[in-house]
């Protein structure tokens, strides 16, 4: 997302802006910070006048990054990359992941499925995660020598769902069972 770069009226205008909006909240805390009357901001030195100013920029600037990591925030919790949040903020991926850290909701490391076997009733039943990544397959040799894999064994939800089906596989394939 490249956003276009403001106009030289626009950043005159923004400027305008802000300095407005500053003015208050400079005479407020020079007013806290010296025990003078608002009134009386202007008339006091200019190097304090604008020291004043400028500790009172660092504050609006502490208050813009809470507020753009606020927005950071929002944005991921929408579903916003790290990639497209250091895209809009001109920055790379990297970037964005540094300055924002918990900005992206980052799913666990998914722990790698192994296959696995069970023994039930005489007979053996192999778990296994579909190679598509959908679930898992399971394919079993009851104690009368059946077998079933394949479509016979449909792909099932998760391994718990699998084992299941095997196990009930190998209990109608037990020896001694009609």
């Amino acid at each position: 997302m490249m956003l276009p770069e403001m106009t030289a009226d626009e950043r005159s205008a923004l400027a305008r802006a802000l300095l407005d909006a500053l003015d208050p909240l400079a005479s407020a805390m020079r007013a806290r910070t010296t025990g003078q009357p608002v009134e009386q901001m202007w008339n006091a030195e200019p190097v304090e006048v604008t020291l004043s100013v400028l500790a009172t920029w660092k504050v609006v600037d502490a208050e813009v990054k809470r507020l753009t990591a606020m927005a950071a925030r929002t944005a991921g919790s929408y579903g916003a990359s790290y990639e497209q949040l250091g895209a809009a903020w001109g920055i790379t991926r990297q970037g964005a992941r540094k300055k924002w850290p918990d900005a992206v909701d980052r799913p666990a490391t998914p722990v790698r499925a192994e296959p696995s076997g069970l023994e039930l009733f005489g007979g053996t039943a192999e778990l296994r995660p579909d190679p598509a990544g959908g679930g898992w397959r399971w394919s079993a040799t009851g104690a009368d020598g059946i077998r079933v894999e394949g479509e016979g064994a449909a792909l099932r939800a998760t391994k718990e769902e699998a084992a299941a089906h095997a196990g009930a596989f190998l209990r109608e394939h037990a020896t001694g069972r009609p």
